[in-house]
């Protein structure tokens, strides 16, 4: 077969040999690779940095403590009669928790009354006695030394009236203890003593009550937070240990599923830990839903500066180089360039730069890895939220 006759029966033989040529001169060309290259400058996004007034914050390691934590005794001493709650539940101020048996107090009392009735009417008697006396006295009917007698007797009678109308309200206060109410509302512990057993009065501990809300946050901060803190408090005018003018913080557990708590500084101790260096600070907290519990960890966010205008980039646009920080800028001829950065901390998910940008720039975000300093790119702006989601 010949390749005329070949080329009748396919007529795109004709064309396909051109084609080939061509493909190969054109890798062969070097020049033509390059003005390819040259036209296809690689796609990146940039954007400008987010600049708003921010606050610092400085996070620290701490514990919660109830506000008010009582350890529950009785203050007269019988034998425990009955048990009015549940434990581990929440009581009111005022709330009957236990009762001591009352029969021999009511007993006390009723002597003490009776006894206090005596003394009134000895106490009347020699009033009228006395009177009498003063009446006898002007007549000289009786001697004077009568009406002393009667008038140490009245003066008596109501030194001993005084004491037994005492000795009643004592026994009356006596039978009122024997009733033990909640003196906080918050949780109550467990019963610590069963029915039956003989309580002794300001020593056996029958359960314990710690407040619920609000809730204190202490943690420790070293001189050079405490001195940074003292400072601003003065730039405020007010002073730390007086909690630093309420300052607010944002208390968070261990847990990230549960939302942070915002407080205020409200107290500060008077004087620094001579062996740790540290002054111990505390955080009130409000806990409606009881969620927050006293001997839980958690971390505490204070403000550690006064505001003042931020810069804030993603952490995504910044490059580690040993121990250099850099991120990458383009100019008006879409030229990237390298800057060094002092990076801070994370605020509203982005990082805040201390030094090296003045938020003017256009950094590149994403397609770090396609852009390199002195090379030409396409940049493909987008704006940055001023909350990073």
């Amino acid at each position: 077969m010949t390749a005329e006759s070949s080329s009748a029966r396919n007529p795109w033989l004709g064309f396909a040999a051109p084609l080939v040529l061509l493909a190969l001169a054109a890798c062969d060309d070097p020049d033509a690779g390059a003005e390819a290259q040259q036209a296809a400058p690689p796609t990146v996004t940039v954007a400008s940095p987010v600049v708003k007034d921010i606050v610092e914050d400085d996070e620290f390691v701490g514990r919660f403590e109830a506000v008010d934590t009582v350890d529950l005794r009785s203050r007269v001493s019988g034998y425990l009669d009955q048990k009015h709650f549940v434990d581990g539940s929440l009581v009111e101020a005022g709330q009957l928790l236990f009762t001591i048996d009352k029969r021999t107090f009511e007993a006390r009392l009723r002597e003490a009354e009776a006894q206090a009735r005596v003394a009134e009417s000895q106490l009347k008697f020699a009033s009228e006695q006395y009177d009498r006396a003063e009446q006898l006295i002007q007549n000289r009917t009786i001697a004077e030394s009568l009406l002393d007698e009667r008038r140490e007797a009245l003066i008596s009678g109501q030194g001993t009236a005084d004491a037994t109308r005492a000795a009643a309200d004592a026994a009356r206060i006596d039978l009122e203890f024997t009733e033990i109410k909640s003196p906080i509302a918050g949780r109550i512990g467990r019963n610590l003593v069963s029915v039956g057993n003989l309580v002794e009065a300001d020593q056996t501990v029958l359960t314990s009550i710690v407040s619920i809300d609000p809730i204190y946050f202490y943690f420790d901060i070293d001189e050079r937070y405490f001195l940074a803190y003292q400072r601003d408090a003065r730039t405020r005018g007010t002073v730390l240990q007086e909690g630093g003018g309420e300052l607010p913080v944002v208390v968070s557990l261990s847990d990230d599923k549960i939302e942070p708590r915002h407080g205020k500084l409200d107290f500060s101790e008077n004087r620094l830990d001579q062996q740790s260096g540290t002054m111990r600070v505390r955080a009130i907290v409000p806990n409606p839903d009881g969620v927050l519990q006293p001997g839980l960890f958690g971390r505490v966010n204070v403000p550690g500066s006064l505001p003042y205008k931020g810069i804030l980039i993603p952490d995504e646009a910044i490059l580690a180089d040993q121990n250099r920080r850099l991120v990458l800028t383009i100019d008006a001829d879409n030229k990237v360039a390298q800057r060094e950065v002092r990076p801070g901390p994370r605020i509203d998910g982005y990082r805040v730069i201390r030094d090296g940008l003045d938020g003017s720039e256009t950094l590149v975000i994403e397609g770090l890895i396609r852009a390199r300093p002195g090379s030409e790119v396409t940049p493909e702006r987008i704006e940055l939220p001023p909350v990073k989601g």
